[in-house]
């Protein structure tokens, strides 16, 4: 703030505070708070405008980031989420009208022409920023959402099934990203710590390719299931995938692998002591 923009700016922190209940009433009024009652519109209305003053008495108006914004951004939540109609919604409430209710009062004061320009200025500003305030919080929730979502479908996609007293089995399908193979390890090791499991078994038949980094997750979760005294199994390892881990160069170490999830099952059962026999050869 330069000394030739001090008195002006010093006017227009006076004209907030003087014409404080006038601003408040009149931006009430406006569609910003329409759904709500009189006063809970009046002490929101009063909140923005807190906000606001504290904004031009810092020389802020432009920073996004001030205080000021930020004692107004519980407000500006709330009507977002209010206009939008929940989650679901996509519009948001229109700030911008606050504009014209406080840069009418404020050019109907008696001031110099350069005073009335400099401090209109300055309140246009503000005003914007707190717009963009308000879409910086819809990005920021919208971010927030599709990585919940995502987490979500993360979970929902790496299901533990427990198919016998002890074992347990997860079935990985698709492509294994870091967040899958995190969410599937952390899935599993939980679920083997609850049920006291001995076996976990990995079928990765539905697994498009097997490239270094989701052997490595293999092997990581494998190590991981032993520590915790349960044995892993590996199982549905395709013709292709496994030419494709030879030529690869990768070993799997002494992780117990089958090619298909029925010949893991019978190898957990035998594990756990039980003798998996036809039913002919019952005597």
């Amino acid at each position: 703030m330069t000394e030739a923009t001090y008195p002006a700016r010093h006017q227009l922190i006076e004209f907030l505070e003087t014409h404080k209940e006038e601003i408040e009433n009149e931006w009430a009024e406006t569609p910003v708070f329409a759904s709500r009652d009189r006063e809970t519109a009046k002490e929101e209305a009063a909140a923005l405008l807190t906000g606001l003053q504290r904004v031009v008495q810092d020389g802020a108006e432009e920073d996004s980031s001030a205080e000021g914004f930020t004692t107004a951004r519980a407000v500006l939540g709330t009507l977002a989420a209010r206009s939008a109609g929940g989650p679901s919604g996509s519009t948001l409430p229109d700030v911008s009208v606050l504009k014209e209710p406080v840069l009418r009062l404020w050019k109907q004061q008696d001031l110099s022409d350069d005073v009335t320009h400099y401090g209109a200025m300055v309140l246009a500003t503000a005003i914007s920023t707190l717009r963009n305030v308000l879409l910086e919080m819809e990005l920021s929730l919208g971010a927030d959402t599709i990585l919940a979502q995502q987490e979500q479908l993360a979970e929902l996609s790496t299901p533990v099934v427990k198919i016998w007293e002890g074992v347990l089995a997860i079935p990985l399908i698709g492509t294994l990203d870091s967040m899958r193979s995190q969410t599937a390890t952390e899935s599993l090791l939980e679920e083997i710590a609850k049920q006291q499991a001995k076996v976990a078994i990995l079928d990765i038949t539905g697994v498009t390719a097997v490239d270094t980094l989701v052997a490595q997750h293999l092997l990581k979760t494998a190590m991981a299931a032993r520590l915790m005294g349960a044995e892993c199994v590996i199982s549905g390892i395709r013709p292709q995938i496994a030419q494709t881990m030879v030529q690869l160069g990768i070993s799997l170490g002494e992780v117990v692998t089958r090619s298909s999830f029925a010949d893991a099952f019978a190898y957990a059962l035998r594990k756990l002591g039980f003798e998996v026999v036809h039913a002919g050869e019952v005597r």
